[in-house]
């Protein structure tokens, strides 16, 4: 190992935050070297963002025997501080502008200065250049960002991140919603940024990614520091233990489903132009019925005709034996339909609102009385039946649902539209950013729900996802179902050959 990659980009040793009685860090250590690529794992609540903002400067330790960034000791610290000293973190929802051009967004902190200045554009696109050119990748610098799909906006953070000299470069969650293509281009970039010296800590709950482009893993549960591994010889089973505390289960759970179950959706024929054509499929009651495919293959678009938010061009589709075509999502749901959205911080939840008013809104009629109001019991005892139902592990149903965990705020989501006692429930992606024992419990409920009789349409890119999970898995490309497999009978790397073939 060279000289440079032996010192550390950054050093904390006993690091300790609470939050009112919740101590989110317990006297943790944690240290990254100059150009490392360093993974941090734990599952959701565990203090990885804590520990994130203690070292940019937006939280403040209640004690830390040390914080050091590029050998040099810092006793308090603010986020202007920690930019200027070359930290930066993209986060997961990137926090770029979508009506700004690719330029501005790489050049905003230089835009955005505490004099005011004129902009001379020229210059700006020249170094925003610059910087894409050292990252090996071209853009439309006059595009607005908002056009760009999700794989180049990451690079576009990248680039700012670089345009304010950043040596030690937090990624929280990068590839949560990149197709395997895109994400093998991003682990490239950041390989190509490690080879210059830069410091990159990732944070991901895909582990096999983790294995792949991380040289140490630091794993903290419940505030605590569990331990730093070489990735070298590192398994994802042994990760998800450590992360867990406990062996998480991955073996197929595939079953047969009673010839004499019923159906309960069917289509043929189904065709939206330019979103996918010709889709036939059927989902009978009990079943778990995935369907993967490369992000793209028209898999949400199917999704969307069923629930009706957009109308089909061609074919038919029937429910429960009935010709079925709804109009609005209000009708699907009328008609038994329920869909877990990929997104649920903007389709699935409501941020602002309570944990409860979150679990009752598909349902309020069932809730109000005669006089049109909400009956506070039954709103209540619904509530408490889907928290227990669920295990939600909440602090108080009148809590902001922004306060719980990526993993319950899923369960909430589920809970809302198990209230509404489907008939069939849509799954679109329901673990993207969530930690590996929050989707073994979510998949727990999953399968529990197909034992009472539900049936369920499984959408997932994650092919170990699929397979552990269906009863029987539909390939999606190109906006065609081109192959129908039992998981019990191929291995997740021939599964994945075939859809990245």
């Amino acid at each position: 190992m060279t000289a440079e990659a032996d010192r550390f980009a950054l050093r904390l040793h006993r690091v300790s935050k609470a939050f009112g009685g919740v101590q989110a860090l317990k006297a943790v250590d944690f240290e990254v070297r100059a150009g490392e690529v360093h993974c941090l794992a734990g599952e959701n609540g565990c203090g990885k963002s804590t520990l994130i903002k203690v070292v940019t400067g937006v939280h403040t330790p209640e004690s830390a025997d040390l914080i050091e960034l590029f050998g040099e000791r810092v006793s308090k610290i603010n986020p202007v501080q920690a930019r200027a000293r070359g930290v930066s973190v993209i986060w997961q929802d990137l926090a770029l502008f979508p009506y700004m051009s690719v330029a501005e967004n790489i050049a905003f902190d230089d835009l955005v200065g505490l004099t005011p200045r004129p902009v001379k554009y020229r210059d700006m696109a020249a170094r925003a250049g610059a910087v894409l050119d050292r990252l090996g990748v071209t853009l439309d610098l006059r595009s607005p960002l908002g056009a760009l799909p999700i794989a180049q906006r990451q690079v576009v953070a990248i680039a700012r991140a670089l345009m304010n000299d950043a040596r030690l470069i937090f990624m929280d969650e990068p590839t949560a919603s990149l197709t395997q293509a895109e994400t093998d281009r991003l682990l490239d970039i950041v390989r190509k940024l490690s080879a210059d010296g830069v410091a990159v800590v990732f944070v991901s709950h895909r582990l096999a990614e983790v294995l792949e482009i991380a040289e140490r893993v630091t794993v903290v549960r419940d505030g605590n520091l569990v331990g730093v591994y070489p990735t070298e010889g590192m398994t994802q089973a042994r990760l998800g233990e450590l992360m867990t505390g406990h062996l998480i289960d991955d073996t197929v759970s595939a079953r047969d489903v009673s010839p004499d179950a019923a159906e309960v959706f069917a289509c043929e024929g189904l065709t939206r132009r330019g979103d996918f054509r010709d889709v036939s499929l059927k989902v009978r009651a009990g079943e778990v019925l995935g369907l993967t495919g490369l992000i793209g293959a028209g898999r949400t678009e199917l999704a969307h005709v069923m629930m009706g938010m957009t109308g089909a061009d061609a074919g038919e589709m029937m429910l429960e034996g009935r010709p079925y075509n709804p109009r609005s999502i209000r009708e699907a749901i009328a008609r038994g339909m329920a869909y877990v959205s990929e997104d649920r911080l903007s389709l699935g939840l409501l941020q602002k609102q309570s944990i409860a008013d979150n679990t009752v809104i598909s349902v309020l009629k069932r809730l109000t009385t005669a006089t049109g109001l909400i009956s506070d019991r039954r709103k209540a005892e619904l509530v408490r039946h889907w928290i227990k139902e669920l295990g939600v592990k909440i602090g108080a149903p009148e809590d902001a649902i922004s306060t719980l965990s990526g993993g319950n705020q899923q369960k909430v989501v589920l809970a809302k539209w198990l209230a509404t006692e489907p008939r069939l429930l849509i799954l679109d992606s329901p673990t993207v950013g969530v930690d590996v024992g929050a989707r073994a419990g979510i998949f727990r409920i999953v399968r529990a729900l197909a034992d009472e009789g539900l049936a369920i349409l499984l959408i997932s890119d994650e092919v170990t996802e699929v397979m552990q999970n269906a009863d029987r898995i539909l390939h999606m490309a190109d906006g065609r179902i081109v192959s129908e497999v039992d998981p019990r009978r191929i291995t997740v790397p021939e599964l994945e050959e075939r859809i990245y073939a």
